[in-house]
């Protein structure tokens, strides 16, 4: 794991280039605290930094920036090629491998370019990267990133004129260490964060800066500066056919077959020759990936998880009991809230662009704990995308159902009426009825809940259904002045997902969107913001490939979300131990802003300081302010949306 940068211009703009380098890696050393390389060709106008986190081949063998035994291209690169000993041995077989210098996959990419050409060696990876490599005889720049967007790559064209500069880099901050960076913010890509909590891609929070999307290849020349962008791999197309052609095996087969899968993803990512370990919350998902390492290792596995003192936001007691059954070497952090609230002030720096997934503070906080053992840790993120985790997709599923039978203005009546009943009121209810509801309906804020339920009665389509559903602000534009919100797959129809029927059609979206733009970008900056590199076992690109192919029957069966998934792990880990409600990775952020966090909040919102940058309507912000201290309704998730924007723009 590591951090990449550099830029390509003209030769007449490239004075100083090399401390200008300097400056790109110098911004983002924490991702690679180990090393540091550059490569500049001033008479080609191209300049490539590298900061390096060692994870194989510590040597300088494995030193970046990387030339190919030929001579012909130049690599940096973040990530892990899993399957990199396979393609040497393809290699040597066909008698096309070069004289190894030394075992990093690094090595194994630039050889595969020689033999192959870039597109099909990429093609050929098991793993998760962001490369940038330059072709010294056709004189291109070729930008790629991973099939799931596990890594991150922004780029874009900056300056005017013979000042004019591609930029790129594994975070924002090293464009922002070149001269030619503009930093014009887009107002635009607020409106995306306020809906959705994070700016998805390709757009970025800055004029003119993209995020490459993932499973694409981008290049560029000095001639053709626009770029051609190719994609090598299409979850959208691996969701589609997948639902074309299902498995068509028993379940107990379909079981056999994840669980084979699974085994060989998790083992081809425990390689690395450093202290390697995993998060564990004691859920579905993190208890599948640390059970089957310990299968697979001859030593306790080392397992990490926080706790909280609130009992609603605490899983250290379950994940203590799974990792006691399987045996792991298991360390537990309690974070009191003064801890938790301690981290706030880094946020801004350390997601580099507005985001507003409050799960962001335990995720570092866990991320700090795991590097004081380990450098790499496994995550289990991605089983709720992948096998029906959320419960929120049969929830529209079946509630679209229902609502697609009455006529939208008899819909538009009864969501006035629901409306017009206050949220304490409804909650009162709520708290009466609790005893007498099935576990999985007794919803935490159901006042809160039943008035966002009712502002979506209206939608036109379960597409439509989902998005109400899934967003914060519901009609950015009108908080975010000078602004158009941007189109994205969630707001313009997809026709590829016709085929798909509505719980698909939700899970291919959020595989696209919230995956790689919310979950990956939180665990990707908060554990590299400690140099700690992570892998996530279930993206291996056959696991998704399979997923796909799995029978919804084999999702949700017997009242069960991720059926399948559960039948491998309860291989390992008995179901007492596992069966609980899911719980979120959060923290209480909304009881924090009346108390402990208000007088912060307040100066981030104070109207005289609204007006004076003038990003948003002061008397919308300050409506849900008023009314979440008034407790009569719960905003948490739009005011950490204004809020962290407001914490990012204060460092600009």
């Amino acid at each position: 794991m590591c951090g990449i940068s550099g830029f390509f211009s003209s030769a007449a703009a490239l004075p100083h280039a090399e401390a200008i380098l300097q400056g790109m890696t110098d911004a983002i050393a924490y991702r690679g605290p180990d090393a540091q390389g550059h490569w500049c060709d001033l008479a080609h106008g191209i300049a490539l930094g590298h900061r390096r986190l060692a994870v194989v081949d510590l040597t300088e063998a494995g030193a970046q920036p990387m030339h190919a035994a030929s001579g012909r291209y130049v690599l940096v690169y973040n990530g892990e090629i899993y399957n990199h000993l396979a393609l040497r041995a393809r290699l040597e077989r066909e008698g096309r491998a070069p004289a190894w210098r030394g075992h990093s996959d690094t090595e194994t990419l630039l050889a595969g370019f020689d033999a192959w050409g870039v597109d099909a060696t990429v093609a050929a990876c098991e793993g998760m990267f962001a490369i940038a490599l330059w072709d010294r005889e056709q004189h291109t720049l070729t930008l790629g990133r991973d099939r799931a967007g596990e890594k991150p790559l922004y780029y874009g064209w900056q300056g005017r004129g013979g000042q004019r500069v591609f930029l790129f880099g594994s975070e924002l901050k090293a464009l922002r260490a070149h001269p030619a960076f503009d930093g014009s913010i887009n107002r635009d890509a607020i409106c995306l964060q306020m809906r959705h909590n994070y700016i998805p891609a390709p757009y970025s929070i800055y004029q003119g800066i993209a995020k490459l999307q993932p499973g694409t290849l981008l290049t560029l020349s000095l001639a053709r500066p626009e770029g051609q962008a190719r994609q090598f791999w299409s979850a959208i197309g691996q969701a589609v056919a997948g639902a074309r052609a299902p498995f068509a095996g028993t379940p107990e087969q379909a079981v056999d077959t994840l669980e084979a899968l699974l085994r060989d993803a998790v083992g081809g990512q425990m390689v690395a020759d450093v202290q390697l370990g995993a998060f564990l919350s004691g859920g579905i998902d993190s208890s599948t990936v640390v059970a089957l390492m310990q299968t697979q290792s001859t030593r306790p596995v080392k397992t990490f998880t926080i706790g909280f003192d609130e009992a609603d936001y605490n899983e250290a007691t379950h994940a203590a009991a799974v990792a006691r059954h399987l045996g792991t070497e298991h360390t537990e952090l309690i974070v009191t809230p003064a801890q938790a609230m301690e981290v706030i002030p880094a946020l801004p720096a350390l997601y580099d662009e507005p985001f507003s997934d409050s799960s962001q503070i335990p995720t570092y906080l866990v991320s700090r704990l795991a590097r004081q053992h380990v450098t790499v840790a496994l995550s289990g993120d991605a089983g709720d995308e992948l096998f029906c985790g959320y419960t929120r997709y049969a929830m529209t599923a079946r509630l679209w159902r229902s609502l697609e039978r009455y006529p939208v203005g008899l819909r538009r009546a009864m969501a006035a009426l629901l409306q017009a009943l206050p949220v304490p009121l409804l909650d009162g209810c709520a708290r009466l009825a609790r005893p007498l509801l099935p576990p999985g309906l007794r919803f935490a804020n159901p006042g809160d809940k039943v008035h966002k339920g009712a502002g979506v009665l209206a939608s036109a389509s379960s597409e439509a259904l989902y998005l109400g559903l899934v967003s914060h602000w519901a009609d950015p534009q009108a908080l975010v002045l000078g602004a158009r919100e941007p189109a994205t797959p969630l707001t313009s129809a997809l026709g590829e997902l016709a085929g798909l029927d509505p719980v698909q059609r939700m899970m291919a979206l959020d595989l696209i969107t919230y995956l790689p733009d919310d979950i990956l970008v939180k665990v990707d900056r908060a554990a590299m913001a400690v140099s700690l590199e992570t892998r996530v076992p279930f993206l291996d690109h056959k696991v998704i490939e399979f997923a796909w192919r799995l029978p919804q029957a084999y999702k949700i069966r017997e009242g069960k979300t991720k059926w399948a998934l559960r039948q491998v792990l309860y291989r390992h880990v008995p179901q007492a131990l596992i069966e609980r409600p899911k719980m979120g990775f959060g923290v209480p952020v909304g009881e924090w802003l009346r108390g402990p966090l208000r007088d912060w909040a307040e100066a981030l919102l104070d109207p005289a300081r609204l007006r004076q940058q003038g990003y948003f309507n002061v008397a919308l912000v300050r409506a849900k302010w008023d009314e979440h201290l008034a407790g009569t309704r719960n905003w948490q998730y739009h005011l950490w949306d204004v809020l962290m924007f407001q914490a990012w723009i204060e460092t600009q």
